[in-house]
Parts: structure tokens; sequence; C-alpha cells
């Protein structure tokens, strides 16, 4: 099997500090250096020939930046463009293969690298791990960053990755510069931008996920705002059974495209036929591998009984392959289909899932002997309308923080009624969209009560803490009021209204809640803007 990318790229995800260009191609530099090649190999057989190129390649697999880089990267492909077909099949090397430069994988000028200038004062840069396969990282990514710009119209999206071996890999071979996260920040220090959102489509609270936020600390000072948005899976929680609604939306979204692309009408569809969905997602030794046993909860309490999770480095345990294989052959069904549960289709949701070698995910289940068929639909989590939406949810609960008033200041507030803003960490749980994220807020002895009047009548309780203590016996809850709300077509609508205490203005505040499915979530809410009322 291939070489696993991240495995490689998490031994060092910080990239020296360098501004890069757009994607133009210096053809003049390319063809000199291509016949120069060409000519100081004349005299070499063809396995030196392969043998050096494999090197190049080697030399270029790595995840440090340096100031030879992309000379490095151009210096591969000439070699590689000097070799006969039947040379280029005989290239191999500790990363290197003829599928390196040779495999098709889409056209890379469909991609746009938003690598360009011109930014102005406000900036949302979404980073990726990436992915050097061209249809995918122009669908999965290119699909995600694409729907944050058509929402922030306003803003300028920007590209970063965090995997310096794919930069170098997509510039090698097709002639397209990516920024790395440092580049993509000098960028917009260049750039004079103020006010910075980070989205990253990354799935969790990982290790990429923290390496990026301490990559931010050196950069803090030179903007005046800087936020971080929340990955695609939301909060971790403390154990297998901590679950939320980001989950359980990603969980409905996946399994609903996965049944359609497979053609049912219907999970239970798909059931009666025997038919066992396997999600696979990458696993991590990071504490947040917790984040795919909480996806099998999840799976489990939406009663998907035939849809199971893995992941590719078998952590946590239980998520192995062979394991997996196990409980799908325990269960009874016959027909497996594998689908990614990560954001590209990438070289694991081709190579690791799909991939012909013995030791792929296809291939072990075919090896088990124990099934009708075994399939695969390679397509990433990005190119799902209702899982880019999230990521536009979350990109948007970020920009709602910025411009917050200062807590200490604003705690100060003299006793009266005041409109105030109310958000909070998830696309679920919000304030009704005909008060538009408002509420009223009230300062009375120095304590302060914020109403706010929800979507609907689905939250059924709120608690000032977190869910665990909420399920505690005695554990005093919000009781909700009814409200009725006119929309702007006319028709009403009866929907829960609460009154919570606010500890201070601008300060993220615990707020469980618990809904019709009996069920606690934990959530992060901030009540910020306060303006007194005429």
């Amino acid at each position: 099997m291939r070489k696993k990318l991240l495995t490689v790229a998490l031994a060092s995800m910080m990239a020296v500090s360098m501004a890069a260009c757009g994607k133009t191609e210096d053809k003049t530099n390319t063809t000199a250096s291509t016949t120069e090649a060409a000519s100081q190999s004349d005299s070499k057989s063809s396995e030196e020939k392969a043998a050096e190129v494999a090197s190049l390649i080697d030399a270029i697999y790595v995840q440090q930046y340096t100031e030879d880089t992309y000379a490095n990267c151009e210096k591969a492909k000439a070699a590689w463009d000097a070799l006969t077909d039947e040379e280029k099949e005989m290239v191999n090397g500790e990363n290197a293969d003829p599928d390196y430069f040779g495999r098709d994988t889409g056209d890379a000028s469909k991609d746009d690298p938003l690598n360009q200038d011109n930014i102005g004062e406000n900036e949302i840069l979404v980073v990726s791990f990436g992915t050097s396969f061209n249809d995918s990282r122009v669908t999965d990514i290119g699909g995600i960053e694409k729907k944050i710009q058509e929402a922030n119209p306003d803003w300028s999206v920007r590209r970063a990755f965090t995997a310096q071996i794919i930069i170098n890999h997509v510039y090698a071979r097709d002639n397209e510069k990516i920024d790395n996260v440092d580049q993509a920040l000098e960028r917009a220090v260049n750039n004079g931008v103020k006010n910075l959102i980070i989205q990253p489509t990354h799935l969790m609270h990982g290790a990429e996920y923290d390496e990026l936020v301490a990559q931010l600390d050196s950069y803090k000072d030179k903007f005046e705002t800087v936020k971080v948005a929340e990955p695609l899976l939301g909060k971790v929680g403390n154990d297998a059974s901590s679950i939320n609604e980001d989950k359980e939306n990603v969980a409905k979204y996946v399994v609903a495209q996965a049944v359609k692309d497979a053609s049912f009408d219907s999970l239970e569809a798909a059931e009666k036929d025997s038919v066992a969905f396997v999600l696979m997602g990458h696993g991590t030794s990071h504490t947040a591998k917790i984040t795919y046993s909480q996806m099998q909860t999840q799976m489990d309490t939406l009663g998907y009984k035939n849809v199971f999770i893995g992941t590719v480095e078998g952590e946590p345990e239980e998520t192995e392959c062979s394991k997996v294989i196990e409980k799908v052959k325990a269960a009874g069904y016959k027909k497996v289909i594998l689908r990614p549960l990560m954001v590209v289709a990438g070289d694991h949701a081709n190579n690791d899932m799909a991939g012909d070698d013995e030791d792929s995910w296809k291939s072990m289940f075919v090896a088990s002997n124990a099934f009708d068929s075994v399939d695969a639909q390679i397509a990433g989590l990005g190119r799902i309308e209702e899982v880019e939406a999230l990521y536009v949810a979350h990109t948007k609960a970020a920009l709602e923080t910025l411009g917050s008033a200062d807590s200490s200041a604003a705690s100060k507030l003299e006793d009266g009624e005041y409109t105030a803003t109310f958000t909070t960490d998830s696309s679920m749980f919000h304030i009704n969209e005909v008060y538009e994220n408002k509420g009223k807020l009230t300062v009375k002895d120095g304590v302060m009560t914020m109403h706010i009047v929800l979507a609907s009548d689905k939250i059924v309780n709120l608690y000032p803490g977190s869910a665990d203590d909420a399920a505690k016996d005695g554990a005093e809850l919000l009781q909700p009021t009814k409200e009725t709300v006119e929309y702007s077509d006319g028709t009403k609508e009866e929907v829960n209204a609460f009154d919570i205490t606010v500890p201070a203005i601008g300060e993220e505040f615990d707020l469980a809640l618990i809904g019709t499915k009996e069920k606690w979530y934990d959530h992060k809410v901030k009540v910020t803007d306060p303006v007194k009322a005429q």
C-alpha cells in the first residue's frame, strides 16, 4: 500500500514563513531544466535515471519548507519528464513511485489556489490538511471555500494547507502553488488585513487543529481581531457517549448521501438487502480519537444499525479494520459499501480504502470471504451540500463574536433594559430568525438576565452549566415560556423562550440543553453588544 501521507505529515506541521506566488508557470525555466536534465542523463543507465528521480521525489516528500523547496520540486519534475515511459515505471524509492507524477487525479487547472493579494481588511482563511488528488481538491475543499465566500461577500476567502508534502506534490506535478499556513498569514499581514477568521476544514479538535492554534500565537498581535472557528464535528467531549448536534448532523448527512449513492430509497431498505455501510476515518493517537467512538455512538443513537465506523490507523482500537470486519460479520450483513469519513476523497480513500493492494480495506473485506459483495464510494464529506452548510454556519458563529464589547467594561452596565446579541457554538441552537440573534437584556441591581426566543419548541429545558451537572438529581432547570412569533410571510408559530442569567458580557459561558430526545448537550454561549433601550 502507498504510504499514508498524514502519518508522515504530522511529524512536523510548522512551515518556514515565506510569501508564495500565484500559479503562473515559468515555461522558459521549466523547458531549460528539462533540457539540462535530459542532457546530463544521456550517459546514465535506465536504472540510474529512475533511481535519481526516486531520490529527487523523496527529497521533496517532506513536511519542512525551505528556501529551496520550489527549486527542488522543479528539478524533480524536469528529471521525471526526461525519462522514457519504461524508465518511469522503474521509479521506486522510500516514498517515490510512478504514481507520484504519473497518476491522473483530474484537471488541476480547474482549481483556484486562492492565494491572490488585494485581500482587504477582512479575511476568512480556510485551512485544510490538503490533497494532491485534483478532482477532490476542486470538489471537496473548493466546494467548501466557495460556499463560505458566497455566504460572506464582504470578506475575502483565502486558502492554506497544513501538509507541505501535499503542497510540494501539487507544485511539482501541476505547477500550482498553494500557501502553507505561514505563507498565508504573511500574505494577510502584507495585505493589511485587520480582522481574520480561521475556518479549519479539519474533522475534529485533533493534533492538526492544536498545532494550527499554536501557530497562530506568533501572529495574533499583527491583527486587530483573530478568531478560530469550530472544526466540522465541534467539541470533542469527555467520553464515547458525549455526542453533540454537529456529530448528529454529520452522521445524518453522510449516511443519507451514502444511501442515495447506493441507489436505495432509505437506510432501512439497504438493511433489508443485507447492506452494511462502513465509514472509514483516518484515526489518531491524539486524545481526540474518542471522536470516532462518539460517531459510532451517534450512529447507534440514531438507530443506524447497519452503519459502522472504522479508521485507517486503527485508533481507537475498536476501529481497526479486522475488528470492524468482525462486527459486520457478527451483525449478519452480506454486502458491504465502504465510504470515507473524511473531508476529501484523496490518497486514503483511493488507496487505503478502495485500492487493489492486499492491505487495503476493500481487499481485506474481500479476503475475509464473509461477504457476497464489497464496493466503495469514493466521495469526501466536503462535497455534501449540508456539510458545506455546516462549515458556513461555523464561520458565521465565529464572525458574530468579532468586535464584541470588552467584558470588564460591559459588566458595569447600569440598571435598565438593553438589546443584546446572543450567539452559540451550534447552528441548531439559536434565536428565532424573527429576532436576528437579538434578545432583551435586563440589568437590575447588577444582575443581568437575558430573554431569548428560540427557533422552535424542540429545546425543552436549559441549564446554566454542564450537561453532566444538568442530568444530576436536584438540578434546577430553566423552564420555558411560550411565545408566538410571526414570520415575514405572515405565518405564526408558538415557540419556546427562556430567561437566563448572564455572568458577564463578552465572555463565553456554559449553557446545556435538552431536547425532545431527552439527552443533554453541552454548549457555549455568549452575550455581546448591549445597546440601551430608548
